[in-house]
């Protein structure tokens, strides 16, 4: 197949490069992995160049070889890897260069900010000292002067000081378990920026963080390259985050690259079938809203199936500290047929409410009743008979699936524990739920490493699903996946939903996700909930400030609505 390929432009937004030069040359890249199955191919032919002062962003579905092509620009790959071709750095071939002039060059004249901060961070140091560690290992080689530990402690303070870490002069010293999930992406950013190199290679650096604290990396990013002129190499899957980052976008499929051009050319005019079929994935907010249609009264009028008054869940103290409140007075019902959305940052009780539901958890205060049943002072011999009720999707599949047992046993465990079927029922209703998932039944005999994590997550719904339950909780299920996975995952949630009748309760923090699924909607913050109402309407017209603030920060597939919503995000945040 013949692809014709933009030639690279020099993007749309400040970073427009200074004519010195790119500051990263990938010419002909290629990359295969030697295994037991023979050679992978991962990266087949890429080539690509960042300007000076420029983002580009690296997109496409999980195996389209970005990743592995982010890793050799800091030569990371491991040691079963083939690399040919050029990746040149201020005219330094990374792939070819010795293990010393790669040290060198890491940290000096390219750093990466890693997707997960909490595995980038070491948890027995301070993350003051482990900037400084990067500062002090750089200096005095290649005839610089040594840095003493007191001006390396001086510029990790600045460093946190220039990404926005409040009062850095004590923060310092903290470990990172007492930074935020945003904070910490902060302090690996500032970790980068220690050194003061000319590119940083962000491999999706806000997949796991809430949209108001995304809007406020991607601010911060923003500011690094209009100040200083930092390049910025951008690896991810979330078009609107391209959107309101990106000069220019490349997209890869299968290791090649298919289309590159600039950011507003790109997504007003996409040339390659590929790339219309990812911007078509990406749910929009306020397009094919489930509650479209709907009255209160539809809500109101079903069976009862959860019912929260004036809930209350507290985690206690430990040594002589105050007892935390989670969730502090919620109120709503869930009906039967009816998916409820739950929206909210990290921290706001969706997750603990969403346990409690299922008996995960213990309430503390209020009442919740599931099913009927009153969850305060739970008993769990008295709750069992309703567990089979109650089906339960999570936000890893990887993690929920046990590795050792194939994908058919995992399905059929809960079956197996609630009604004692014989062999051949429990295999045949495994089956005949794969097929519903869209699934092939030999699947069953695959273990979980087996399957990609779009397969992996509708075999956690098949598990879910396996007792017919009323009522299924969904907590984040499509957070980790390609626009594109998530799209199939999304419409067969819809389906699968309309077909079984349960009701669910679907945890999320995307709230375009959640407004094609969700009927009702609420919005929790600090563990009250702040507004509820039908979808269309709390999205649509929302009436409590931090309801605006969300939606004003979640980013939108079109860099020029984008720019607008960048505006009105700031002008909240003033206010």
């Amino acid at each position: 197949m013949t692809i014709n390929i933009d030639k690279p432009g020099t993007g749309t937004g400040t970073g427009t490069g200074t004519g010195a030069g790119p500051v990263l040359d990938i010419d002909h890249l290629k990359v295969t992995f030697a295994t037991d199955a023979g050679d992978v191919y991962a990266v087949k032919d890429v080539s690509l160049q960042v300007n000076p002062g420029e983002v580009v962003a690296i997109v496409g579905e999980s195996g389209s070889g970005k990743t592995v092509t982010a890793k050799t620009i800091l030569g990371l790959l491991p040691e079963t890897a083939i690399s040919s071709g050029a990746v040149l750095i201020n005219g330094n071939n990374v792939i070819s260069v010795s293990p010393a002039q790669l040290r060198q060059i890491r940290g000096r004249d390219v750093a990466m900010v890693f997707q997960e901060p909490s595995t980038a961070l070491n948890p027995v140091f301070t993350v003051g000292w482990q900037i400084a560690e990067g500062i002090r290992s750089h200096a005095g080689h290649g005839g610089g002067t040594r840095v003493s530990a007191k001006e390396a402690k001086t510029r990790a303070i600045e460093a946190l000081r220039k990404v926005g870490i409040p009062d850095p002069e004590n923060r310092v010293n903290y470990y990172p378990h007492q930074f935020s999930g945003g904070q910490k992406q902060r302090v690996v950013i500032a970790a980068a920026l220690a050194l003061n190199p000319g590119l940083i290679v962000a491999d999706e650096p806000t997949t796991a963080l809430d949209v108001t604290v995304q809007a406020e990396i991607l601010e911060l990013l923003r500011d690094l390259r209009d100040q200083y002129g930092t390049s910025i190499v951008l690896i991810t899957h979330n078009m609107g985050v391209v959107a309101d980052l990106a000069d220019r976008v490349v997209v890869m499929y299968q290791g090649d690259v298919v289309e590159e051009a600039p950011a507003r050319v790109l997504f007003a005019e996409p040339k390659q079938d590929y790339t219309k079929k990812l911007l078509a994935a990406v749910p929009h907010l306020g397009r094919n809203s489930a509650s479209e249609g709907m009255t209160q009264r539809a809500h109101q009028g079903g069976k009862v199936l959860v019912e929260a008054k004036n809930l209350t869940i507290e985690y206690p103290g430990r040594l002589g500290t105050p007892a935390f409140k989670a969730v502090d007075g919620v109120n709503f019902t869930l009906s039967e047929g009816e998916v409820f959305g739950l929206v909210g940052e990290s921290g706001s009780g969706k997750t603990t409410i969403g346990r409690a539901i299922a008996g995960l958890n213990r309430t503390t205060g209020g009442s919740l009743k599931v099913l009927g049943y009153e969850m305060l002072n739970l008993k769990e011999r008295t709750f069992k008979p309703l567990r089979k009720e109650i089906g339960f999707v999570f936000q890893d599949p990887a993690a929920s699936f046990n590795p050792q047992l194939t994908i058919g046993d995992c399905i059929a465990e809960p079956l197996i524990i609630h009604t004692k079927p014989t062999p051949a029922q429990a295999r045949q209703r495994t089956r005949e739920l794969l097929e519903a998932v869209q699934l092939p039944a030999a699947y069953a005999d695959r273990f979980p490493h087996e399957l990609s994590g779009g397969q992996r997550q509708r075999a956690s719904l098949a598990r879910a699903l396996i007792l017919n339950p009323k009522l299924l909780i969904a907590d984040e299920p499509t957070s980790a996946l390609d626009v594109s996975v998530q799209a199939v995952v999304l419409e067969l949630f819809k389906d699968i939903q309309a077909e079984f009748g349960f009701a669910a309760l679907f945890i999320s923090h995307d709230l375009a996700v959640v407004d094609i699924l969700s009927h009702w909607v609420g919005v929790l913050y600090r563990g009250k909930m702040v507004e509820q109402g039908l979808g269309n309407q709390v999205m649509g017209n929302p009436q409590h400030e931090y309801t605006k603030k969300l939606i004003a920060s979640l980013p939108v597939p079109d860099p020029d609505e984008q720019a607008r919503r960048r505006e009105e995000f700031r002008a909240v945040l003033q206010a």
